[in-house]
């Protein structure tokens, strides 16, 4: 398929178009300035803020739209960015994966909830899912439109736990915010590429998929292991979510003291998808760079 990719330079993107191109894909790259990629790089220029500059980005040589882009903190600009990359898409079939994530479903408990559970969104993703059912609603259009929300994405270096050992280095302990107890749905970026490549070639028109491929890595446990590899004996200590709020600001401080228990069991059956690289853990006791 000829794809075209919003947020393919940044840490998930990357990969991910790394494993498109992998799988014999020609991606296109939409980027607000093309100056600081090479010449050999396929990209269309638009921005998030332009709707004209989008639907023109989505020709009909276009089979399929990935859209991986942070959002932009206004729902107005992002519900009109979603609408403008849909429009040449409606009545063609074509596919549109948008990338969401599991904050919108809220704290749960500790049983497991699913890609049908209803969402219940913290405020850092407070308007998400209004984009995510803008989203779904075009599969009535003859859009292939799905939902995909990674968990909490590790691995090569990147991700929140890459901040904990920074933490960790910078702090000397490892440090944790919130309860004890708290836990996270996870996934490697490696694993989550693979499953953005899945969904591309078979997700289901109007599905919501789920990232996850651990369902509940304890937060406690990875800011020691932070501590060990930034040369510590081990310490995990909780970082109160008012504190970390001065430091990270309120909204991230409460996604990350945010409890949660995903399940990926239906997207793992309906797409096959199977997530084999380390554990957080293990990733992490690597150096954050496994």
């Amino acid at each position: 398929m000829k794809i075209l990719v919003l947020g393919g330079t940044g840490y998930i993107g990357s990969v991910v178009v790394h494993q498109l191109t992998l799988d014999g894909h020609d991606v296109t790259l939409l980027v607000k300035s093309a100056d600081r990629l090479g010449p050999e790089v396929p990209v269309r220029v638009g921005d998030l803020t332009d709707p004209d500059s989008l639907r023109a980005a989505v020709t009909d040589d276009i089979d399929a739209v990935l859209d991986i882009a942070p959002p932009t903190g206004d729902e107005a600009v992002d519900a009109a960015a979603v609408d403008a990359l849909l429009e040449p898409l409606r009545g063609t079939g074509r596919a549109f994966v948008y990338t969401s994530g599991v904050w919108v479903l809220g704290r749960t408990g500790d049983a497991p909830v699913d890609e049908d559970t209803a969402t219940d969104p913290i405020a850092i993703v407070g308007y998400r899912p209004r984009i995510e059912q803008r989203v779904l609603a075009a599969a009535a259009d003859g859009v292939r439109a799905i939902v995909l929300r990674p968990g909490i994405v590790y691995g090569q270096g990147g991700g929140i736990p890459s901040l904990m050992l920074g933490w960790a280095k910078s702090d000397g302990v490892g440090r944790y915010v919130g309860a004890a107890g708290t836990r996270w749905p996870m996934v490697h970026v490696a694993d989550l590429a693979e499953l953005y490549a899945l969904a591309l070639a078979k997700g289901p028109a109007g599905g919501v998929l789920h990232g996850v491929a651990h369902e509940d890595v304890p937060v406690a446990a990875l800011a020691a292991v932070a501590d060990v590899v930034a040369g510590g004996p081990g310490r995990a200590e909780p970082w109160a979510v008012e504190l970390a709020a001065e430091t990270l600001g309120a909204p991230f401080a409460e996604a990350l003291a945010l409890h949660q228990v995903v399940s990926a069991r239906r997207t793992v059956a309906e797409l096959g998808w199977r997530p084999s690289r380390p554990h957080a853990l293990t990733d992490l006791a690597g150096g954050a760079g496994a």
